[in-house]
């Protein structure tokens, strides 16, 4: 079966994560070519991708699309364009062609709400947010808060200050693309209506409970309710992981397949907390995440397809980069070791069971003390999936679906590369070498970790050289070797890495000889 893939953008997370898990399956995954993709501000050219689009669905069984990238070019473009309606529509009117000219393509779709970043930073959003990108949220927030609270008179003295300073027209900038992406927003909803679009979930990037994104997520969840569409629209956090859960979730439903999922926690608070950069409380994000990569929340492990274990913080989600500190919230408000043991355990008894990791103890980064007990148990390479990077959300989607996956094809040599590909990005670059190396060896360079030499200079040879020596140090476990075949960094910035992991197995016989 052929499955059509069109990434939210360029990046590794977007590009090549949802591809990589149809590797090695059943599957012949298709996607444009990494360079019609745009880059980070610079859009794609929608046109070309279209014309693409239409012509591998001709002999696809589903498609897997980010409307922003066919609508504006990409996430970050999203953000920044002057598109009108007019032209948006048109764009998206070809997605009802699409579907009247192939009527037994599976089509699911997902498109960002716009988000509203907590702070001053151009990095991702229009030139003027590096100078009020804090006041248009903080506006945002107040406004939206004092319709259901009272504002403190400190409150209302920041809202009238940032009324003051804040500019019009960067305001009416803002604002006025906000009011465009949220009525094409409306339209895509009219699209599943009309059974154009099979499946569309809104993901919310960088969540907050009130602001601008959140007036906008609630007059799409009303509109969803007025059109009674609430099984086939779903609304919940994440952005960049999305791509994998619906690829996850078209296999799945391809296969007739409705796998049961089991979830075991690291602390009894862990399905309370509420992860960094999110609205709401874990567990309830969780069930959106199974149910939308195709599966459902099992109520035992008996009854379970795959045991999804969660290594969350015992009170409050803190960043990687600041981990190994003395600290209640994890030294004694969870068991990370319990949570190893049971994983042990259950390999031990069936070394076919299906196990998975989320490691959402920390934002942005594994938790390296869980990969230190993973080694001394001597499972690391046995687990189903494995996922710790960026938010909460990121790493569920990821782990969720490449577990799925799993469930059905094993241990294929695709899906160890990409669990390696987890453990050196996840923990070796997320939680070691990227903090290392933005923290002196970059700025001896003359450079900033927002903007380095180049994709490949040399702080990519440096990240790679890092990367294969926590690979010695850290990763290599009954018999397993890996390789680094490329590393770059796609934006030129530290925040993320571009890698390509290749495992190599050597047989071992009963006495642990390696032969």
């Amino acid at each position: 079966m052929k499955l059509v893939i069109v990434p939210l953008d360029e990046r590794p997370c977007n590009y090549h994560f949802p591809y990589e898990l149809t590797r090695g399956t059943s599957y012949q995954a298709v996607r444009p070519p990494h360079e019609w993709m745009g880059r980070k501000k610079i859009a794609a050219d929608t046109q070309r991708l279209w014309t693409w689009t239409k012509l591998e669905c001709q002999s696809a069984d589903g498609a897997v699309i980010a409307l922003d990238t066919l609508l504006y070019g990409g996430i970050v473009p999203s953000r920044l364009h002057e598109l009108d309606m007019d032209e948006l529509t048109r764009r998206l009117d070809q997605l009802k062609q699409l579907k009247e000219q192939n009527p037994s393509l599976k089509l699911f779709a997902f498109q960002l709400i716009m988000r509203c970043p907590q702070y001053s930073s151009s990095d991702e959003e229009p030139d003027y947010y590096a100078d009020w990108g804090r006041e248009i949220f903080r506006k945002g927030y107040l406004e939206h808060y004092g319709e259901e609270h009272t504002l403190t008179t400190e409150e209302q003295q920041e809202l009238d200050d940032i009324n003051s300073r804040l500019p019009q027209e960067v305001l009416d900038d803002y604002l006025g693309r906000r009011a465009v992406n949220r009525e094409i927003n409306r339209l895509a909803l009219d699209y599943v209506e009309q059974g154009v679009i099979d499946f569309l979930i809104f993901p919310q990037d960088d969540s907050a409970p009130y602001g601008y994104t959140a007036r906008d997520q609630q007059e799409v969840r009303t509109r969803i309710r007025a059109l009674r569409l609430g099984l086939r629209v779903y609304m919940y956090p994440g952005a960049d992981e999305v791509g994998c859960t619906l690829v996850a979730r078209m296999i799945n439903q391809l296969s007739n397949h409705i796998p049961q999922v089991y979830v075991r926690f690291s602390s009894v608070n862990g399905a309370f907390i509420i992860p960094a950069y999110e609205d709401r409380r874990l567990y309830e994000t969780l069930k959106y995440q199974i149910i939308a990569a195709g599966g459902m929340v099992a109520s035992d492990e008996q009854s379970a397809d795959i045991l999804l274990l969660l290594n969350t913080a015992g009170e409050k989600m803190g960043e990687a980069v600041y981990q190994g500190s003395p600290s209640a919230n994890y030294d004694t408000e969870r068991t990370t070791v319990e949570l190893v043991e049971y994983a042990g355990y259950i390999l031990d008894r069936n070394p076919d069971a299906v196990v998975a990791i989320g490691d959402i103890a920390y934002a942005n980064g594994g938790d390296l003390e869980l990969l230190d007990l993973l080694r001394q148990r001597g499972i690391l390479y046995q687990l189903a999936g494995y996922a710790g990077w960026n938010t909460s959300s990121n790493t569920l989607g990821t782990v969720i679906a490449q577990s799925m996956i799993y469930r059905m094809y094993g241990a294929t040599q695709e899906h160890m590369d990409f669990l390696a590909l987890r453990y050196v990005e996840d923990l070796g670059y997320d939680s070691v070498v990227r903090k290392y190396l933005s923290n002196g060896p970059i700025q001896e360079l003359g450079l900033d970790k927002f903007q380095l030499d180049g994709e490949r200079g040399y702080v990519a040879e440096m990240v790679r050289s890092h990367l294969e020596q926590f690979i010695v140090e850290h990763l290599q476990e009954n018999g397993v070797r890996i390789d680094i075949q490329d590393c770059y960094m796609p934006w030129n910035r530290m925040f993320e890495v571009g890698l390509s992991i290749r495992t190599h197995q050597s047989v071992q016989d009963h006495k642990g000889e390696q032969s």
